[in-house]
C-alpha cells in the first residue's frame, strides 16, 4: 500500500507542476527552453563549481547528520528530513539565481522558483497529513 501511495503522490505533484508551468508559460510569455532529460544543465562554469560544492557540503553535512542522530539523538528523526528540505530548496535557490542573471532567459527562474515551492508544498502536506502511515 505504501508504494501505492507513494507513486501516486509522485505523479500528482508532477501534473500538478506540469500544470503550473504550463500556465506560467502563458501568462508571463515565457518560451520554452530544450532541456535533456538526466543532465545537470548548468548554466555556466560557475554555476557548476557552486552546484558541486553545495552537493559536496549537503553530502557531508548528511553524513554527519545522520551518525550523530544514528548514535546520540535517535528520538530527532525529523531533523533529518528537514535538512533534506533545506538542502533541495538551496539548490533550487542557487539554479533559479544563475537563470536569473546568467542567462538570455531570465523568465526560467519563475518556473524553478514555482517548482520549488509546489514540492515543498507537497512535502509539508504529505507529512502534517500523514499520508504515508
Amino acid at each position: 500500500m505504501f508504494w501505492i501511495k507513494y507513486g501516486l503522490i509522485v505523479v500528482l505533484v508532477f501534473v500538478c507542476t506540469l500544470i503550473a508551468k504550463l500556465i506560467l508559460r502563458k501568462l508571463f510569455k515565457i518560451e520554452k527552453v530544450k532541456k535533456e532529460f538526466f543532465s545537470y544543465n548548468h548554466i555556466n562554469e560557475l554555476h557548476r563549481k557552486v552546484d558541486k560544492r553545495l552537493k559536496l557540503f549537503s553530502t557531508v553535512t548528511m553524513i554527519l547528520l545522520l551518525s550523530v542522530m544514528w548514535f546520540y539523538f535517535e528520538e530527532f528523526n525529523y531533523l533529518i528530513l528537514i535538512a533534506v528540505i533545506i538542502f533541495a530548496v538551496l539548490d533550487y535557490l542557487v539554479r533559479a539565481f544563475f537563470e536569473w542573471r546568467c542567462t538570455q532567459y531570465p523568465k526560467q527562474s519563475i518556473l524553478t522558483l514555482t517548482e520549488m515551492f509546489l514540492v515543498l508544498i507537497a512535502i509539508i502536506i504529505v507529512f502534517q497529513f500523514n499520508l504515508f502511515v
